[in-house]
């Protein structure tokens, strides 16, 4: 899908065609063909490196940096399920004229820019525009995460009640999640050190033009994403607890089980003995005693009592 916008001056978004694409255009492309990355690459003279960046599921977040023309591969987190969390690769083209956003599916960081929040941004003070996107990102990261957090506290109260597998499966969605955002926030971090220093070493022909209240744009990026980061290992850590708990707990239980009906074989098993032993085709005692029948009963069922009670003093039930 290829989609183009250009912020008009009095503040709503302006779509385009290719036909008629004009310089200070966002250029959004969702799952390209080959055949809408050839003709990006031949009207924006962006190197075709650049546009195939986010096609890979697997790109970790860089920065690079060619004639005029600057890419910011950077991972955005999405939702795939009420428990499962997953990044993507984001890739961010600055060029002379266009900034590009390539992306295998639409994430809602970029649906976030649209015809309702047209005045928010201008898609021709690129640079900014940039910071933007990367602030979103950011913002989602933290959102995403204190839905974490509120979804691992309704884990735990479900297994407080009851180990079902199910909901050591939604505990284990939870913990995958958090180990991606992790790895991404970290590559994050990274890339926007570099772009810091980019910035702050930009020349006259630089893609990058940064102004003051883009310097502030750029700190608030920075701070979000390091305050993500904070949140992700807190979070780690706490599921990683909670998870050897509840695995403890489970082997106890499983302990208690096997306790249980251990001590139950052997209350069980005094009647079967007597009962066995004066059931053979032989001569035994009360053989011609009248009521021999109640009296073994009640002997073994009395001592099966008295074991029972025993084991029970042992905490055995």
């Amino acid at each position: 899908m290829l989609k183009i916008y250009c912020s008009l001056e009095s503040g709503p978004l302006e779509e385009l065609n290719l036909k008629n694409l004009k310089k200070g255009a966002w250029i959004n492309i969702i799952d390209p063909t080959p055949y809408e990355l050839k003709v990006i690459g031949n009207l924006t003279a962006v190197e075709p490196d650049f546009l195939r960046s986010a096609l890979d599921d697997e790109e970790r977040s860089h920065i690079d940096v060619e004639d005029n023309s600057v890419m910011i591969l950077t991972n955005v987190p999405v939702m795939r399920t009420n428990v499962s969390y997953d990044t993507l690769p984001l890739a961010i083209i600055i060029s002379g004229e266009y900034i590009i956003t390539v992306c295998l599916e639409e994430t809602p960081v970029i649906s976030e820019f649209n015809e309702a929040t047209a005045r928010t941004f201008r898609t021709f003070k690129k640079t900014r525009f940039l910071f933007q996107i990367l602030y979103k990102s950011a913002t989602f990261y933290l959102r995403y995460l204190r839905q974490i957090s509120r979804l691992s506290d309704e884990v735990e109260l479900m297994l407080r009640n009851s180990m079902k597998n199910q909901d050591i499966l939604r505990l284990l969605e939870l913990q995958k999640g958090l180990t991606y955002f992790n790895a991404s926030l970290r590559s994050n971090a990274t890339v926007l050190d570099r772009l810091l220093r980019l910035c702050n070493n930009q020349t006259t022909d630089s893609p990058l033009r940064m102004y003051e209240e883009d310097e502030d744009l750029l700190e608030d990026v920075i701070i979000e994403n390091k305050q993500a980061r904070e949140m992700v290992e807190m979070y780690s850590q706490i599921l990683a607890r909670l998870a050897d708990t509840f695995s403890s707990i489970i082997s106890n239980n499983q302990n208690l089980v096997m306790k249980f009906l251990a001590a139950m074989t052997i209350v069980l098993a005094i009647p079967t003995l007597i009962s066995s032993f004066f059931g053979m085709n032989v001569a035994v005692p009360f053989a011609e005693t009248p009521g021999a029948f109640t009296m073994i009963s009640l002997i073994a069922f009395g001592i099966a009592g008295f074991a029972g009670y025993y084991l029970w003093r042992r905490n055995m039930f």
